[in-house]
């Protein structure tokens, strides 16, 4: 058995709410110069390096790199063999993002109710999820998420029929609706199978894998290939001005499902995937 002293959660979340918001993550500034390199538009290739330029300012001056710092959205790999000391995680998560707001350069996007729309000032709440793994290993995963790509998202009930082809008639039909209005380029987070929850979480859970890491799984890896070249034959570009490089990479995840059922989701990240981890 292992012991946790739930602090450490704050400190955790703290540090990687400030850091996630105020630098690109390496592997993903490595991916945007790569596009940058090959994108043949003039004004796609002078959008991505102000995008990278961007990233420089934010790291010398200590600002974020965009004005919405986001939903914070934590997910924990919980061992079953580690125990928990201190107050519940969900406190311990919100003090963390409190106390990184609250610093006075990270904006308060969250309101208390979606209906009187009353600024909760902190940013809390996050939104936590849990997943229970063999051992004593605790890993959080930190995402900040705008509100204008988690807006362009989507979720569809197919039906069996419509198959892969109405699958990836979905995914590319949702990202031509969003246009400019998710920060293109985006990365594509899809969610097969299911119910209409699973699917959900699933294209999150999507999101949040490595920068560019395909699936495991060999035809889900050929189908995020397929859906990246058709999402960026779209000819959407960076901030919706044209080009290749509407999609930085596609990540998919899926589930079983009732033979009834197709559900499909795609949450779409902008182009900073302001993503930390931390072991504890």
């Amino acid at each position: 058995m292992r012991l946790i002293h739930t602090e450490t959660v704050t400190e955790a979340v703290a540090r990687l709410c400030r850091e996630v918001n105020r630098r690109l993550s390496d592997p993903v500034r490595r991916i945007l110069a790569r596009a940058r390199d090959e994108e043949n538009w003039p004004l796609a290739r002078h959008v991505l390096e102000t995008i990278l330029e961007n990233d420089q300012v934010a790291r010398r001056s200590g600002r974020p790199l965009c004005q919405d710092t986001g939903t914070i959205l934590v997910h924990i790999d919980l061992g079953q063999e580690v125990h928990l000391i201190g107050a519940p995680l969900a406190e311990v998560v919100d003090a963390g993002v409190r106390q990184a707001y609250e610093e006075g350069t990270l904006r308060a996007s969250m309101v208390a109710s979606p209906l009187w729309r009353e600024n909760t000032g902190d940013n809390t709440p996050a939104f936590l999820t849990i997943d229970l793994i063999p051992g004593d290993r605790f890993s959080l995963s930190l995402m900040a998420k705008g509100g204008g790509s988690e807006n362009m998202s989507s979720l569809a009930m197919l039906k069996p029929a419509d198959g892969l082809a109405g699958v990836v008639r979905f995914v590319v039909e949702t990202v031509e609706r969003a246009g400019p209005n998710a920060c293109p380029p985006v990365v594509v987070g899809v969610g097969v199978g299911g119910t209409l929850e699973v699917a959900a979480r699933l294209a999150k859970k999507a999101l949040f894998r490595s920068p560019g890491q395909p699936n495991g799984h060999p035809n889900l890896a050929l189908l995020e290939r397929e859906l990246l070249e058709a999402v960026n034959d779209l000819g959407i570009g960076p901030q919706g001005l044209g080009g290749r490089t509407t999609v930085l990479w596609v990540a998919v995840e899926s589930a079983p499902c009732h033979i009834a059922s197709l559900p499909v989701a795609v949450n779409l990240n902008c182009h900073s995937i302001r993503i930390g981890r931390a072991e504890l």
